[in-house]
């Protein structure tokens, strides 16, 4: 399922993208400022950006200029022809002007989509003597294969993605809904304990590979 992320401070739009996209199978993500936006980028990588320009914060021009290797469709009231050939030439791929035609913004996300390089088989993931494949599903520790739940795959998947960074129970919980949308914040805790007992049970030296940090959330452990 293809994730998008909208960046937009005002409600109304935000709730009508997000329904108008879910009802087409996307999976939606949202920011209400330029800086919530960085921020939530630092954890999660969206396949495409809807990007609003007057924010609080960071303006959308500052977030443009900050995002690398994603598609951005700039949706703006602004529909001056100068500042939609700024934009497009500082690395935006479209641009819609507000108000927009809904099946217009579908099409031409479609087209952004479609467009949108193609990076072949997804990478080994990996961390001290832990490995993740993404095509095959296998986890191994010390080569040695280690049978995980589906919740538990998708947690180690986001942490091994992103290894040095502190991945909060918001924002796990956000991405792993995609393939595990029964696991909640009541139960997140009980996942990660097991998946840090197996692990922890496959390594010849019993390390810890995944450490809690209190009131934010979880990373991995060197």
């Amino acid at each position: 399922m293809k994730q998008i992320m909208v960046i937009d401070d005002d409600l109304y739009i935000s709730d009508m993208l997000k329904e108008i996209l879910e009802k087409e199978g996307y999976q939606v993500s949202r920011a209400y400022s330029g800086t919530e936006a960085v921020m939530l980028l630092e954890n999660i990588r969206p396949d495409l950006i809807l990007l609003d320009l007057m924010l609080p914060g960071l303006s959308g021009e500052d977030v443009l200029s900050r995002i690398r290797g994603i598609p951005v469709i700039v949706v703006s009231a602004k529909g001056d022809v100068d500042d939609k050939v700024a934009l497009l030439l500082g690395g935006a791929a479209d641009y819609i002007t507000k108000p927009f035609d809904t099946r217009e913004l579908l099409a031409r996300i479609t087209v952004c989509l479609r467009n949108a390089p193609f990076s072949g088989n997804a990478p080994v993931l990996s961390f001290e003597n832990i490995s993740l494949d993404p095509q095959s599903h296998q986890v191994t520790v010390q080569n040695h294969p280690v049978k995980l739940t589906k919740t538990e795959y998708a947690i180690l998947k986001l942490l091994l993605a992103n290894p040095s960074q502190v991945i909060s129970k918001s924002v796990m919980l956000e991405r792993i809904s995609r393939d595990t949308p029964d696991c909640v914040e009541s139960s997140l805790k009980v996942h990660v304990s097991h998946l840090r007992s197996k692990l922890r049970d496959a390594d010849p030296g019993h390390r810890d590979f995944i450490e809690a940090v209190w009131g934010i959330g979880f990373k991995m452990k060197s």
